[in-house]
């Protein structure tokens, strides 16, 4: 059963770039927040939002990086191409989708703790180059190149502390905890300036990121009425009004355009 859907105003993301942070290269303990009250949900009522993210227009041409600065990474990895724009067939791919607001019942959901996510430096890039956890849960850091790597978030809501780590060339995972809720956190290497990648984390275990073809799916939803938002790293943020019903399957699909 389809819920109804309404789109809802455009608002601003914040652009990566205006993002600032001092020269402290201490690595500093991940910030510790009080425990959320949860409550628990009838599995056999949730429903699901699924869709697809298109690109309006002509896609800008993808752009080569020039990794010679490294010797390793310009003889050993492939071509490496900026991905801010991964667009597929008019499908827009590394599109963070969340749940931004609905009933105190999804909001308040809880669960077990999820395995780390892994984001690996593969050919001198982040690989996922989007990638998104709850609050509380954890990102592995994997460096599986044979140069040094460098591993610097940069985030900006207030008690959210930066990571500021090296990885020898196919050196020891490290795992680091995530426990305020923010969009788009940006990841950068100091070591490569052109390596880049986004870590979004969710107040709620309600969100996905697209794949290379635009898609995305959120399951597990209580019945109710939701603002569903979606986030490009260049174009933004969109969102609409999504209503789901009792197993129900509401359709939601986003159109993106370069500014």
């Amino acid at each position: 059963m389809a819920g109804a859907v309404a789109c809802g105003a455009m608002s601003g993301c914040k652009p990566s770039d205006a993002v600032k942070h001092s020269g402290d290269n201490t690595v500093p303990e991940t910030s510790k927040t009080a425990p959320t009250p949860t409550v628990q949900l009838d599995k056999a009522a949730l429903g699901m939002v699924t869709g697809t993210i298109r690109f309006a227009g002509k896609a800008p041409e993808p752009v080569k990086i020039d990794m010679s600065m490294d010797p390793v990474c310009s003889m050993t990895a492939a071509d490496n191409f900026a991905e801010q724009y991964a667009v597929k067939d008019g499908k827009l791919g590394n599109v963070y989708v969340y749940i931004k607001s609905g009933p105190p019942a999804a909001m308040l959901t809880g669960g077990p703790t999820p395995a780390p996510v892994v984001l690996d430096q593969v050919g001198c890039k982040y690989v996922p180059h989007v990638i998104a956890v709850v609050r509380g849960g954890s990102v592995e850091f994997r460096n599986s190149d044979s140069t040094m790597h460098n591993i610097h978030t940069m985030p900006t809501v207030v008690g959210s502390q930066p990571i500021d780590i090296s990885q020898g060339p196919k050196g020891a995972p490290q795992v680091k905890q995530f426990n305020q809720p923010e969009v788009m956190i940006p990841v950068r290497c100091n070591n490569h300036p052109w390596m880049n990648a986004f870590i979004n984390v969710s107040a709620t275990p309600f969100f996905a990121v697209t794949d290379a073809d635009g898609h995305f799916g959120i399951t597990g939803l209580p019945a109710g009425t939701y603002t569903l938002a979606a986030v490009h790293e260049k174009m933004g943020e969109q969102t609409m009004t999504v209503t789901v019903e009792p197993k129900g399957t509401t359709k939601a699909d986003f159109s993106f355009s370069a500014k």
